[in-house]
């Protein structure tokens, strides 16, 4: 990175707004909010998208499943399943490309764009009395920052479909149950197949979905929406693409694949040596441990608040899971954001700077330093996981009545102090 004092700077003003804004209880207005959010994003972008060093699944994954669009290819196969998703994302990375722009700018269009509607629906999660700090707070999360704009990471567009389904599913239960609750059910679920569209980790939240809707037929019908989504964009890639169908069954092979790699973060990085290692036994004992873990969580927070069971699973499959990447802490972010916990601002401040180290002071070293560095930073990630656990709802996991659970005003507001 060429400019990682004043990336560090832009990162350091968003947390200290968003500190700043709890502390003295500020309620920005959605102008402001957006104001800030845009300007800081494009603060970023104008010195990631100048950047020498650029993230190499951006230049070497995202940029080629893009132009394999526009030069009528299969994404996947074209990349050799270095982009192994379903083609949506790759086609706004044509349609981008297509206009002409430096790749580095138009890249990030994508997810910029979509994180700054987060900052919208955020607000909207958390519901009117505390829209406008929620919306303030992750307008400036630094986690969102360096994901969405230095790393151009998908995952805003996941978020942004996924929390939007969460809206309208909510939205769904005081629609009445006759074909207005039923258009409600289809639309919760299409945008959560847009979301599963995007990557394929939103598949974990899939229960929780269907069971803000109300009835059984409106789950039925959220099913039915969520799983045609994904199968519209698979079936029509011959239709955009120069492939067979034949072709197709090489390309899922591909679809939604995790690779054994691990040594990145909490045990399998101590395990390594914080090192990356193909360690398929590691790995599986890894997957059983966190589908394990989830479940648990999940029964757990059952009758608690959806959003909270939310952010309890999301934290949940960071503290066990075997294969982490750093864009994978911004899953929780919105959710917290939402309805913050005591421990929230301080686990999303030791992410933040845990991310940061990585993306700011690790490149700062030519390919051999990057690796011997990368071990401590690797191994660092130990200090980070306590956080995350404490940052869970725990003390949220009360029965619900046909009304969502009220958080007190002053565990709200005085999160994170």
């Amino acid at each position: 990175m060429d400019h990682p004092e004043y990336t560090a700077f832009v990162l350091v003003v968003g947390l200290i707004a968003a500190a700043v804004a709890q502390w003295r209880g500020w309620r920005p207005s959605l102008r402001i909010a957006l104001a800030v959010g845009v300007g800081l994003r494009l603060l970023l972008l104008v010195s990631a998208s100048a950047d020498s060093w650029q993230p190499v699944d951006f230049s070497e994954g995202f940029k080629p499943a893009g132009l394999a669009i526009l030069h009528h290819q299969d994404p996947v196969l074209a990349t050799q399943g270095s982009w192994h998703f379903l083609p949506m994302i790759p086609y706004f990375y044509a349609l981008v490309l297509a206009t002409g722009l430096p790749w580095e700018i138009a890249g990030r269009l994508c997810t910029i764009v979509a994180d700054v509607v987060l900052i919208v629906l955020v607000g909207r999660l958390a519901g009117k009395k505390h829209e406008a700090l929620a919306r303030f707070q992750y307008a400036c999360n630094p986690i969102a920052l360096m994901i969405a704009v230095i790393h151009a990471q998908v995952e805003p567009i996941a978020l942004v479909f996924l929390v939007g389904a969460y809206l309208v599913a909510r939205s769904t239960r005081d629609a009445d149950r006759s074909a207005h609750g039923a258009m409600n059910a289809a639309w919760a679920g299409a945008l959560f197949g847009f979301a599963l569209s995007a990557k394929s980790w939103p598949i974990i939240l899939l229960p929780i979905v269907l069971a803000m809707l109300p009835t059984w037929r409106q789950r039925l019908y959220g099913l039915v929406a969520a799983g045609a989504v994904p199968f519209f964009f698979l079936v029509t890639l011959p239709l955009v693409v120069d492939t067979s169908w034949s072709n197709m069954l090489n390309v899922a092979r591909y679809l939604g694949e995790v690779r054994p790699i691990v040594g990145e973060w909490g045990w399998t990085a101590v395990m390594t040596g914080g090192d990356w290692r193909l360690a398929s036994t590691a790995a599986t004992i890894g997957q059983v441990i966190l589908y394990s873990t989830l479940l648990l969580v999940m029964w757990l927070w059952w009758r608690s608040d959806r959003i909270d069971q939310t952010s309890a699973i999301l934290l949940a499959f960071m503290v066990v899971t075997p294969r982490m990447g750093a864009q994978y802490l911004l899953w929780f972010v919105p959710f917290l954001c939402a309805r913050p916990t005591r421990w929230s601002r301080p686990a999303m401040t030791v992410a933040a700077v845990w991310a940061g180290l990585g993306y700011i002071y690790l490149t700062q070293f030519d390919d051999n330093g990057w690796w011997k560095n990368h071990e401590w930073w690797a191994i660092s990630s130990l200090a980070v996981i306590p956080f995350l656990v404490l940052a869970m709802p725990w003390g949220r996991r009360v029965s619900r009545p046909a009304k969502e659970v009220t958080v007190p005003e002053a565990e709200l507001v005085g999160a994170g102090r």
